[in-house]
């Protein structure tokens, strides 16, 4: 099963049991690595490191950290030169859902084998293998534009963060417990509000995906999937930065505002302009017009936040696929170098 793939359409609606199996499975190992003497529990200046959806994973964890006095960082893999970007760090995370990517590889061969550690799903893997601490997933099938893997990935960066922080692995393990009934809910709530809006977009030229803090998960890895998944072009943008000029450019755009701050003002700025807009947010905000609204819980803890939100562009992008003719499994291009072949035999 190790590394098999599964059609997208799947991947979500088996995402509900296969989290209920990931929260249990990092349970146990986040024991360990948690323990006294553990890896995480001495860790105090970690960066995180990944490409593609593994880099967007790690606004989660650096805010998360970020809130308990921890202050880490987060490297684009491919843009790691001489390892001076691990200065000071006592700990170097790597991570790739496969564990193939070439760039996060050769980004933790620059530190010492004992600094190392990675999140990755696949077991046995090339960057699991060359670590000297491992949390894996538990060898979930995912789909290639990845849905279960992304959310399991978000569930144990969570989880790691909160054992950094030196919580107990009951506690850290609480925080999850019920997750596949909450997801089902929320997809059933999300769902009326998300395929509408998927049919109105069917004509745009191009979606901007905007957010700040944790929800940067959601909003760069959703950016990624529209692009991925229906081939919208797509960018996630920064919340205060997309202030400063960027959202002039709106018009045949479909915009995606994701968060509770200065996002509710700025999402109803642009559908009061006429353009379309969805809205995830916590915040009590009323639809009408071209404003469409998900909310989100928001008594549920932060990192429940940030994968319900991933969950609406999950949906959205699949929705806009079936609502534009295209074939969610079928992609464009196939860059061969973006994956270490594991030798076969």
């Amino acid at each position: 099963m190790a590394g098999s793939r599964i059609p997208y359409v799947e991947g979500r609606a088996t995402q509900p049991a296969a989290l209920e199996r990931v929260a249990a499975h990092l349970a146990a190992r986040l024991a360990v690595l948690g323990s006294e003497g553990g890896a995480l529990a001495s860790c105090s200046r970690p960066v995180f490191v990944g490409i593609g959806a593994s880099y967007a994973a790690l606004a989660l964890p650096l805010e998360m950290l970020a809130s308990g006095g921890v202050l880490a960082r987060r490297e684009m893999a491919g843009e790691i030169g001489s390892g001076i970007e691990f200065t000071g760090a006592d700990l170097v995370i790597g991570v790739s859902q496969s564990g193939r990517s070439p760039e996060t590889i050769d980004a933790l061969a620059l530190v010492p084998r004992e600094r190392r550690a990675a999140v990755v799903n696949v077991v046995p893997s090339r960057l699991g293998d060359s670590v000297a601490h491992r949390l894996d997933l538990g060898d979930e099938p995912d789909s290639y534009a990845s849905t279960i893997g992304y959310t399991a990935t978000l569930m144990a960066l969570a989880m790691m963060a909160r054992t950094m922080l030196g919580r107990p692995a009951g506690e850290v393990a609480a925080e999850w417990s019920g997750i596949g009934p909450a997801l089902v809910r929320h997809e059933t709530a999300l769902a009326p509000v998300v395929d509408q809006v998927a049919r109105l977009a069917e004509n745009v030229v191009a979606a901007d995906v905007v957010a700040s803090g944790a929800a940067r998960s959601a909003s760069e890895s959703g950016a990624l999937l529209l692009r991925e998944v229906c081939r919208v072009p797509s960018s996630a943008l920064v919340t205060r930065n997309y202030l400063h000029g960027e959202m002039e450019s709106a018009g045949g755009t479909l915009h995606v505002v994701v968060g509770d701050g200065r996002e509710v003002e700025l999402a109803r700025s642009l559908a009061g302009a006429g353009h379309l807009t969805l809205c995830v947010t916590s915040a009590a905000v009323d639809p009408g017009g071209h404003l469409h609204v998900v909310p989100i819980p928001g008594d549920a803890p932060l990192p429940v936040r940030t994968l319900l939100q991933t969950l609406v562009m999950q949906r959205l992008a699949g929705s806009m696929a079936e609502v534009r003719g295209v074939e969610i499994e079928d992609f464009v291009f196939d860059n061969t170098d973006t994956k270490i072949e594991e030798p076969v035999g």
